[in-house]
């Protein structure tokens, strides 16, 4: 039997990326997947290529009527809802705290935080009357470290791990789960900068190829992140293999909040201060 055989699920930010990956591995594994994103041609187009076991509805985070009428929409299809996987995002603004306009932190926070908060929101209801359910979030290694991220992205990344929580303690007494996934650098198209409505497939998979690239080199573990290893986490936290747990940060990150790789400062330590072992004196 598979993992998610005859459960249903919304993933946000479905149609490239980590929820393109997760949404694939969810249909495997037995789900049925109404994929919610902006880009409707991406959208519908990968949709159908996943089968009769997924969907596609157009959905701007930010808007609640819209987050409510893909959820509504999975729910009434398919009669129930068991996961729902707040995964939209992007940058947001970037660049020195004085330049960041009020309009970039509105859009910031929206997209990140508003957008996670209005899938917990409508999943509950539903959730909490089936006395069952797992809402996975997307944060981020740079909602628990700084340095990781600019400013609002981490500022708000960091409030997705503490909504997670709360929400989790909330709902724990239905047996609906709430958990978040902490993702190192994963190269995607909206990592690269760019959307793949906006470049194009062609030029979208160039940049992540780039990415991919150099990405080994700048953490511990030599090998660039892959949207499927999130993809597994949200298959873990989606499945019954997580039934006690909640209210967690799962960091999936090559190792890159352990610090700078050790490779790339063995010689300073090695060479200018060689480690020497203490033995007792007389032995």
């Amino acid at each position: 039997m598979s993992k998610l055989d005859g459960r249903v699920a919304v993933i946000t930010g479905g149609a490239s990326g980590i929820g393109a990956a997760t949404a694939k591995l969810f249909i495997d594994e037995g789900a049925r997947v109404l994929i919610a994103d902006m880009q409707r041609d991406v959208g519908e187009e990968y949709a159908a290529s996943l089968g009769e076991n997924a969907d596609f509805r157009q959905t701007d985070v930010t808007e609640e009527d819209q987050v409510a009428a893909a959820i509504a929409q999975a729910h009434d299809r398919w009669g129930t809802l068991d996961v729902v996987f707040n995964n939209a995002g992007f940058g947001g603004a970037m660049g020195p705290i004085e330049a960041i306009s009020e309009a970039e932190w509105d859009l910031t926070f929206d997209v990140l935080l508003k957008g996670v908060f209005f899938g917990i929101k409508h999943a509950a209801p539903i959730m909490k009357a089936q006395n069952s359910g797992s809402i996975i979030n997307t944060a981020s290694v740079a909602g628990i470290q700084t340095g990781m991220g600019a400013h609002l992205y981490s500022v708000a990344k960091s409030a997705v791990i503490t909504l997670t929580k709360t929400t989790a303690n909330e709902l724990a007494e239905n047996m609906v789960r709430v958990n978040a996934i902490c993702p190192g650098i994963i190269p995607t198209p909206l990592s690269s900068g760019k959307a793949i409505g906006d470049i194009g497939r062609d030029a979208a998979e160039q940049r992540v190829s780039k990415m991919t690239e150099r990405l080994p080199k700048a953490q511990p573990m030599p090998k660039a992140g892959d949207p499927m290893f999130i993809a597994r986490t949200a298959l873990f936290l989606a499945s019954d293999d997580s039934e006690w747990v909640t209210g967690t940060a799962h960091v999936v990150d090559g190792g890159w909040l352990t610090g700078k790789p050790w490779r790339s400062h063995d010689s300073w330590v090695t060479q200018t201060h060689p480690i020497k072992l203490y033995r007792p004196e007389g032995r």
